[in-house]
């Protein structure tokens, strides 16, 4: 039986334009909550949502699945392809599996959290977003991270922050190899205090926040080094 106030979706028998357009008409002064059904991965599952529902959606999903999310509060169960969270600008975005490549992209605001595993270039070119993954993230993640968190409770792969700016990267488990630029600094109270609020944040309490190294930009990129000239 259905259960009261819930707008369940059956993506077996309503089209995803059909799905996507409906969500399009909600808006600030909107609440309630959604369940998608069947995702059977389809790409571009509830992108550009404006409205703070929450959105549950049964399956794994393809590319770009809750894209431009803005105050929504999207959980999929399942896995997603690559670009979750994609430019995201608020709400949240929870993944109970693992996600594929560019995971949080350009994110300008709220919380992805990835239970699983990340693949490649997870947080790249992150804005403000934060980014919690329990598992493991791939290379070049982080890379041109201008603000934001991106707290990795496994390992790192290689060319971590690669010409970062000014995002701040929490890994606890090991790091294949620093990118250009990348350092590790020290964790002040500031830096455990803002790290606890955000696992807190992401329903994470089984981890210490002095068991993470933080991660950062070194700043020797930011103006023209005669010395380097034979790189530019």
């Amino acid at each position: 039986m259905q259960r009261p106030n819930i707008r369940t979706v059956d993506l077996s028998k309503t089209t995803l334009r059909e799905l996507n357009q409906e969500l399009h008409t909600l808006n600030s002064s909107t609440d309630g909550a959604w369940e998608i059904l069947n995702a059977r991965g389809f790409h571009a599952v509830a992108v550009g949502v404006d409205a703070p529902v929450s959105i549950d959606v049964r399956g794994s999903v393809g590319y770009y699945c809750a894209g431009m999310n803005k105050q929504a509060a999207v959980t999929v169960h399942g896995s997603a392809g690559p670009g979750i969270a994609e430019n995201m600008m608020s709400g949240s975005v929870r993944i109970t599996g693992d996600a594929s490549q560019y995971a949080g992209a350009t994110g300008r605001g709220g919380l992805l959290v990835i239970e699983g595993n990340a693949s490649s270039r997870c947080g790249v070119s992150m804005k403000g977003i934060d980014i919690v993954v329990r598992g493991n993230i791939g290379h070049m993640s982080a890379f041109m991270a201008q603000s934001g968190n991106l707290v990795v409770l496994g390992d790192a792969g290689d060319a971590l922050g690669d010409s970062i700016y000014e995002a701040r990267l929490f890994v606890r488990g090991s790091v294949k190899s620093l990118g250009a630029d990348c350092i590790e600094k020290e964790m002040r109270e500031e830096h455990h205090t803002a790290l606890a609020a955000l696992l807190e944040r992401a329903g994470i309490t089984d981890v210490k926040t002095s068991e993470f190294k933080r991660y950062g930009s070194a700043r020797k990129l930011y103006n023209f080094n005669i010395d380097n000239a034979d790189a530019y």
